[in-house]
């Protein structure tokens, strides 16, 4: 931004962008045409899985062979002419936007001189869903909803970044004065707009429309450079825009039932804004990228996996119809903005071309698991009333035995996530939501019952008193605890006595129906636990060696974001596919973020590695096509020494002990992936490993009283562990929920050419 003009120049270069892009016919490298079928014509349909269409229109190209003349070209749907929506546009491809779809299937022919092709177009209302649970059951709509469904007519705004926040603090990078900009009004304009050059070369003012509109049922936001003054067609977009598209998320792990609001901010969720540093989307709105965001891939707003991907899916289509064909799409997020992005590229592959993850988890029921054990010791620890006489626990020796530095870590996830997260009373359906005593048969609240359409029923054997009560099986709860040994390591270690390892394994307990304590350990329920692997809410990784990934971590202060879950997703990468070769981690200082600059040093860098990939069209699979295309310099590092990096696998190896630390499970023997759910048993054997301070008899008797089916043996694979089976839909033809999935049929020939350039194709076409 060095060498910006004055005020009154500035305001005359704004003048002249606006006359000048309004004439332009000039437009970036996007998605490239397909070539004609075999005889000579083919239709297709650009902006979503021809199967899979929702809101009643779509972009449809008509591959003709050669410069053919289409003068007598003649489209029908449903047998009305709808000839004139289509043209050879500027970019030379016979393009057009068809609207009028009736839900359902539609039929789409074409003639040319002879030839004939023709598709079929399946579409889902506006609403959904498509290939997620049966609507959700809204207690209230959004203001300015039209209907019960939250549908509202899209609405645009215009936002513009003023040259104060990019004068003041020039010389530092990514930085300004505030992380907002500030309404447009194209009939009042402003006279301090900031310019920016985008990476196609031109250089315009920092002016930005935002679509506002809702999708399956809740909200999404699609945010570009937008000259007022200009048309924007998707065969001809303003040329400023570099194709390619900045998908950004929130952070927690939420379950409601009224629609929210799409985050913009990397860090929403987690931090709030950080007062001087720049969201990374708007860095990415001045190198021409767009930005979506979608309520639903918010985590904080919605945990289910199948949810998120679908509406993630809805707004690309939407994105491509209105704006043209993407090269590929970024995601970017911290926390639950990690989870988002891993689960559904895992699930749901293809969805994205890139992950910018930081803060990182793998998914939440793996963290979940973490957290519940934690929430079971704070009990324990917290109360020495429940002590044995004789027990005294040093509360420096209750984070070893948690997996932490300190028992701070254990109290902020309990307080800031676990609790809120799974408590199953509240007001999340208003009157109508779960009391078990007032109202046995309200909905549940929780995230745990916001999936029941992945999870399952818990069956008619292990219901509770209040289950037996009203005739039906809970939703199953996969975070079982029983045969842990809590405090193992510390025991073999000689940190903590045989009776203080006995009297925790022994009082510790489990949870209940309701994510209640209760004295007996928690059994996990069946089929929940292999449903949340082969849903992918347990993200097992066999499907992420389609998309690059770089993770950015930092220290924990002791904030339940340990470094530990970034390595997760390494060690669970080389796992499934013998490397992580498209997993890269940039380590640094900063708490949880490793570097303030990250984030634009990060999209910079996957842009390039994607840039490589796009180039790439070979027919080498996508997985090798990401390793040999990765830039040299685009490896592990572990700091910036004087604005360079410290590159190699090595430093990050040296991060790992000073960054990551445990947790009750994985210092309780479990294996270092920690997504054992509900572990293998073994017998309980005096000679198995306990340290050099032998067991009392009674303590022993004690112990197999606590664990009288066994102990875990973390030598044999967790019980129903099993891969993600991608793209699962949970609804039928007849708006039936499908419990525990069914796999989506292959995609239509030509069809989702538009979501992405053909070298990243992944199942969307």
């Amino acid at each position: 931004m060095s060498g910006i003009p004055t005020t009154a120049l500035r305001g005359g270069l704004v003048a002249v962008w606006l006359l000048m892009t309004a004439c332009s016919g000039n437009t970036p490298t996007v998605a490239e045409p397909v070539e004609a079928g075999g005889d000579g014509l083919s239709v297709l349909v650009l902006s979503n899985r021809a199967d899979m269409i929702s809101g009643g229109d779509a972009l449809v190209e008509i591959a003709i062979p050669g410069d053919e003349a289409v003068d007598g070209l003649r489209v029908a749907l449903n047998g009305q002419d709808i000839s004139t929506d289509f043209a050879r546009r500027d970019n030379g491809r016979v393009m057009g936007r068809i609207d009028g779809l009736t839900v359902g299937e539609n039929r789409l022919v074409v003639q040319l001189n002879g030839a004939q092709s023709s598709t079929t177009i399946t579409n889902y209302p506006n609403e959904g869903p498509i290939f997620s649970r049966p609507e959700i059951k809204r207690i209230r709509c959004q203001d300015g909803a039209v209907d019960l469904a939250c549908n509202q007519p899209a609405e645009y705004s215009y936002l513009y970044r003023p040259t104060a926040l990019v004068d003041v603090l020039e010389p530092v990078p990514g930085v300004s004065l505030g992380t907002d900009l500030l309404p447009y009004d194209p009939d009042n304009p402003p006279d301090d707009v900031a310019m920016t050059t985008t990476q196609t070369g031109e250089t315009v003012p920092f002016i930005v429309r935002q679509e506002l509109g809702y999708q399956d049922r809740d909200q999404y936001k699609i945010l570009t450079l937008f000259n007022p003054q200009a048309p924007w067609e998707p065969w001809a977009p303003q040329p400023h825009w570099n194709g390619t598209m900045l998908i950004t998320h929130g952070g927690n792990c939420g379950a409601k039932y009224t629609p929210g609001s799409a985050p913009l901010d990397d860090y929403s969720g987690t931090f709030g804004d950080i007062p001087l540093i720049e969201p990374s989307y708007i860095y990415a709105l001045g190198q021409g990228y767009a930005v979506m965001s979608t309520a639903l891939a918010n985590t904080g707003h919605n945990c289910d996996v199948a949810l998120a991907a679908e509406s993630i899916m809805m707004a690309k289509e939407r994105f491509v119809e209105q704006y043209g064909p993407l090269r590929y799409a970024i995601g970017t997020g911290c926390s639950g903005g990690s989870i988002a992005q891993l689960t559904i590229a895992n699930a749901y592959p293809g969805l994205y071309q890139g992950l910018l993850t930081m803060c990182a988890y793998p998914d939440s029921l793996s963290a979940g698991l973490q957290f519940a054990d934690l929430h079971l010791m704070r009990k324990y620890f917290e109360d020495p009333s429940r002590w044995a006489p004789g027990v005294i626990w040093n509360p420096l020796l209750w984070g070893p035995v948690e997996g932490h530095l300190t028992h701070v870590n254990a109290v902020v996830a309990d307080e800031g996530l676990f609790k809120a997260a799974t408590q199953t009373t509240g007001s999340c359906a208003g009157d109508a939501s779960y009391d078990p005593e007032t109202n046995p048969t309200g909905q549940r609240c929780g995230i745990l019952e916001w999936i029941p359409h992945i999870l399952g029923q818990r069956g008619p054997e292990v219901w509770s008193e209040i289950e037996q009560q009203v005739g039906f099986g809970f939703t199953g709860i996969p975070l079982g605890n029983t045969g842990v040994q809590y405090g193992l390591n510390a025991l073999r270690a000689g940190l903590i006595t045989p009776a203080m390892f006995v009297d925790l394994n022994v009082k510790i307990g489990g949870l209940d129906v309701d994510i209640q304590p209760q004295a007996s350990r928690t059994q996990a329920d069946h089929p929940a636990v292999g449903n949340a692997y082969r849903s992918g809410m347990i993200n097992m990784t066999n499907n992420l060696d389609t998309v690059p990934i770089l993770t950015f971590v930092g220290p924990d202060p002791g904030i339940a974001h340990d470094a530990l879950h970034a390595w997760w997703i390494r060690w669970r990468i080389e796992r499934e596919h013998g490397s992580a070769r498209n997993h890269v981690m940039w380590g640094g200082p900063v708490p949880l973020l490793g570097d303030l600059e990250y984030v634009y040093r990060g999209l910079d860098a996957m842009d390039a590695w994607l840039a490589q990939v796009e180039a790439d069209t070979s027919d080498t699979p996508l997985a090798d096509k990401i390793s040999r295309n990765r830039p040299g310099d685009v490896q592990d590092q572990c700091a910036i020494v004087g604005g360079e990096p410290v590159l190699g696998e090595v430093c990050i190896d040296l991060l790992r002990p000073l960054y990551a630390y445990g947790t009750p499970r994985t210092v309780a023997g479990d294996t270092r992936t920690a997504d054992n759910f509900d572990c293998q048993l073994k017998p309980l054997d005096r000679n198995d490993d306990y340290g050099l301070v032998p067991f009392t008899d009674e303590q022993w008797a004690q112990l197999a009283t606590a664990f009288p089916e066994g102990v875990c043996d973390y030598r044999a694979p967790g019980r129903a562990k099993q891969p993600t089976v991608a793209w699962l839909r949970y609804v039928d033809d007849n708006g039936r929920m499908i419990v525990g999935g069914d796999p989506l049929p292959p995609p239509p020939a030509n069809s989702g050419g538009g979501m992405q350039a053909a070298a990243f194709d992944y199942g969307l076409r």
